[in-house]
């Protein structure tokens, strides 16, 4: 016997109120409807008439022509296969999904076979209404077109919601710093008095006066904390002018740098208040405290730490601090590339403090070497749990000469950043070993040998290497392997395809149905968010990245830049993106509340600890893994 169908419009004529009411409040619990206003979502109701298809009937399929109308699945699972191209493997949609979108806004017929798994029961909404709604409600619009990133959106505000006990601050670091609050900026001219800047400072009750010229344009600044250095200590007369003590030039930010952008400013150079100019035109000025209101913790704390500390066991203290920091900031909302960027800074800062304090211990001179940062530290794509993958550059002409003396310094410092929290790599990617410690010609030949040469079990641990970033040192000496890479890698097709042949060793995680295959252990079903996530997205962008000489090396630009040269829709490369950004915010969020997890599994998720929006976007990001794996296969595996 069947279920009784659920509360449904009429197939003509108008809902009653109480049903009305009932629909409404059904589909406002799901995206978009949530988003949109009452009326938009009534006159979706309005339109709908309901459809019942048993267990094994066909809902969709190509023979049926021109799409017309939207689905809405109220009820059961419909899963669909790609006919033709079975390589594609299938799909699901669950309860609260639209389909079969790209068809009906395409006006195309569907090119895969959609079939009832159980009883369902579906919303069909004519395709005149779902166009009228998309222009006039933009929560629509943006579903139906950017799907992934609206769901990653409602993700990390459910995220924001569920650490807001915990956040110090609620200001969100996308936020521009045109659109913070503005206080009128005490700006005076250069040849103005000490004693009347400061009169002005205390009176407004600021903490630094800049000065500007005609035009409003800052010259310098003359803050609070520089009165004791430059005007007590010195005892310089209170007659002496503004511009004997700024700090000149200053490090301004435009109006439309984000929050972001101003706390990495303050952390690289030291700094607690940064101007904001308007077509050059000073408009406000920032401080540490406008932008973290944090009671215990900042980042130019943590940053300024790092780089006084004086031994080793400070800069230990400090490394502990970026994992509280971090958790701090996941509370505000940050998004994964900036939160992740930011942990890459501060690690970045551990490990030149680290080889400023080494060095001199080996009377090592840093001008004539590079310390190379590979793998996701390259890529400025650190999470929390993340190991060492580094090597060393070193200028010389006789290297089995020399070599000893950079590999004890590289052994000491992997070892200070192993008691820091940064475990050895158990690959042993490290500068500390000789086959990472090479000259300049050494290493063109290496690289030279995996491009030409290279067998496909050599490249699968050879790609870390080709996400290369010089940190410290003399950078330059870096710049022959990366142009190598950028020039040399695009014309070795034997290459490109045995890289593609890697990156496609792992599949996206998903059952023929589109469900999520996942590793059941202990009554738990548990999923590797990096090896069957994140990964899926660094080799594929690496690969293309490769292939059209693009110089950047993190995911996202590379994503990005692989959108343009294939000519695809933005919305499509904003999906890529958006799911990249999706799991990676998943990952440090499981690393940061997994206090006891098991530390050699550090990216290792139970489902059931997923709500419902994070679940279906794991599931959303998942296929535009498979999506891209599939484009993957086309280029370079026909």
């Amino acid at each position: 016997m069947l279920p009784a169908a659920p509360a449904a419009p009429a197939s003509t004529g108008t809902p009653s109120h109480s049903l009305l009411q009932q629909m409404r409040g059904e589909l406002m619990r799901q995206p978009p409807f949530s988003l949109m206003g009452i009326a938009d979502v009534d006159t979706f109701v309005t339109a709908a008439t309901q459809a019942y298809f048993a267990p094994g009937e066909e809902v969709l399929g190509p023979q049926q022509g021109q799409v017309q109308q939207l689905y809405y699945l109220r009820q059961g699972h419909v899963s669909g296969r790609h006919g033709l191209a079975e390589t594609a493997g299938g799909f699901q949609f669950d309860v609260g999904d639209m389909f079969p979108v790209g068809a009906l806004l395409g006006g195309r017929a569907v090119t895969a076979t959609y079939t009832a798994s159980e009883d369902v029961f579906c919303l069909l909404v004519p395709l005149a209404t779902v166009q009228a709604l998309a222009a006039r409600s933009p929560p629509f619009a943006d579903h139906l077109n950017r799907r992934v990133a609206q769901l990653l959106e409602l993700s990390r505000r459910a995220l924001q919601s569920a650490y807001a006990s915990q956040s110090l601050a609620e200001q969100s670091m996308e936020t521009s710093l045109g659109a913070l609050a503005r206080k009128q900026p005490l700006g005076v001219p250069p040849l103005t008095l000490l004693s009347e800047a400061l009169a002005l400072m205390h009176e407004r009750r600021v903490g630094s006066v800049l000065a500007v010229d005609e035009a409003q344009r800052p010259l310098g600044i003359l803050t609070r904390h520089d009165l004791l250095s430059r005007v007590v200590l010195p005892r310089l007369s209170l007659s002496a002018t503004i511009a004997e003590v700024m700090t000149a030039p200053v490090h301004c930010l435009d109006v439309a740098a984000t929050a972001q952008d101003a706390m990495l400013l303050m952390s690289r150079y030291g700094l607690r208040h940064v101007p904001v100019v308007e077509q050059g035109r000073l408009v406000n000025v920032v401080s540490e405290r406008d932008l973290f209101a944090m009671q215990r913790l900042s980042v130019k704390q943590v940053s300024g730490a790092i780089r006084s500390a004086a031994d080793l066991p400070a800069l230990r203290a400090m490394a502990l601090d970026i994992r509280r920091l971090a958790r701090s900031l996941l509370g505000q909302g940050v998004a994964a590339r900036q939160l992740s960027e930011l942990i890459s800074h501060l690690n970045d800062l551990v490990a030149r403090r680290a080889l400023d304090l080494v060095a001199p211990r080996h009377g090592v001179d840093l001008g004539r070497a590079c310390w190379l940062a590979f793998g996701s530290e390259g890529r400025s794509e650190q999470t929390i749990a993340t190991d060492q993958d580094n090597g060393l550059i070193f200028d010389s002409d006789a290297p089995d000469r020399d070599r000893p003396q950079w590999l004890a310094f590289g052994r000491e410092v992997n070892e200070v950043l192993d008691a820091c929290g940064y475990p050895l790599c158990k690959g042993g990617i490290m500068a500390g070993n000789p086959a990472c410690c090479l000259n300049v010609a050494e290493w063109c030949t290496r690289f030279n040998e995996w491009l030409e040469h290279g067998a496909p079990e050599d490249l699968l641990h050879a790609s870390i290497f080709f996400d290369l970033r010089p940190l410290v040192g003399n950078t330059a000496l870096a710049e022959p392997l990366q142009q190598l890479v950028l020039t040399h890698a695009p014309r070795l097709p034997r290459f490109m395809k045995q890289m593609a042949d890697n990156a496609l060793r792992q599949r996206a995680p998903l059952s023929w149905l589109g469900g999520v295959e996942t590793t059941v252990d202990d009554g738990h079903e548990w999923l590797d968010l990096k090896l069957q996530g994140t990964a899926l997205f660094v080799d594929v962008a690496r690969l293309y990245a490769l292939a059209h000489g693009v110089p950047q090396v993190g995911t996202r630009a590379r994503l990005e830049a692989m959108g343009r040269a294939l000519q695809v829709p933005a919305h499509e490369h904003e999906a890529w993106v958006a799911a990249f950004e999706f799991l990676q915010w998943l990952r440090l969020r499981l690393q940061m509340e997994a206090a006891g997890a098991d530390p050699d599994q550090p990216n290792r998720l139970d489902l059931a600890t997923l709500n419902d929006i994070d679940r279906r976007m794991l599931k959303e990001s998942l296929r535009v893994a498979r999506r891209l794996q599939q484009r993957l296969e086309l280029d370079y595996q026909r």
